[in-house]
């Protein structure tokens, strides 16, 4: 059954032009919440971007957290509170597995191999990628484009595909603490 139809049925053009419009282009607090909203997140001040994907079961996003523009997040997932997503990340909390009995990939990972965690203050920088089964600690920052393929420690700050861990954040000061910042890595 399509969602139109499941949902009071076809929309007339001027209906499909302001869903269109709201999907689109109201990117804001009052329409970022209520996307939330009707994504079954009802957590206080959870904001979903305009574009988003969001598959996950009902109140999997704490608090005060974001998910941007474009993200996909689907599987089983648990965001902590005041977690930042940013543009174009995704999220995936199972995967496919090579069955050999179908000669392709046609089996599923279980969900609890395949759940991801992200901890209370994350921050997703644009573009990052997070592999099934992956955890993310408290506070840990994730660089633009990065890929996570294994669990990130809590105040760390992560790069690259895959991503590593090349610096940490000090809790008390906020200050950051890059490894290996300007030696010659020859």
């Amino acid at each position: 059954m399509s969602v139109q139809k499941q949902h009071g049925g076809e929309l007339s053009d001027e209906e499909f032009r302001k869903f269109t419009l709201y999907c689109n282009q109201s990117n804001n607090y009052h329409d970022d919440t209520k996307r939330a909203q009707i994504l079954g997140q009802h957590g206080e001040d959870v904001r979903i971007s305009p574009g988003a994907i969001v598959r996950i079961k009902d109140n999997q996003i704490g608090k005060k957290s974001y998910i941007g523009l474009y993200s996909y997040v689907n599987g089983d997932i648990q965001i902590g509170e005041n977690v930042l997503i940013g543009p174009h990340a995704n999220i995936v909390g199972s995967n496919h597995l090579f069955n050999p009995a179908d000669d392709f990939f046609s089996a599923r990972t279980d969900e609890v191999s395949g759940k991801v965690i992200i901890e209370d203050g994350v921050w997703l920088t644009g573009g990052v990628t997070v592999t099934p089964g992956c955890h993310i600690g408290k506070c840990a920052l994730i660089c633009a484009n990065s890929v996570v393929t294994k669990d990130i420690p809590a105040y760390a700050i992560a790069a690259g595909t895959p991503a590593n861990v090349i610096g940490s954040i000090d809790p008390k000061t906020g200050e950051y603490h890059w490894f290996n910042k300007g030696k010659n890595n020859d």
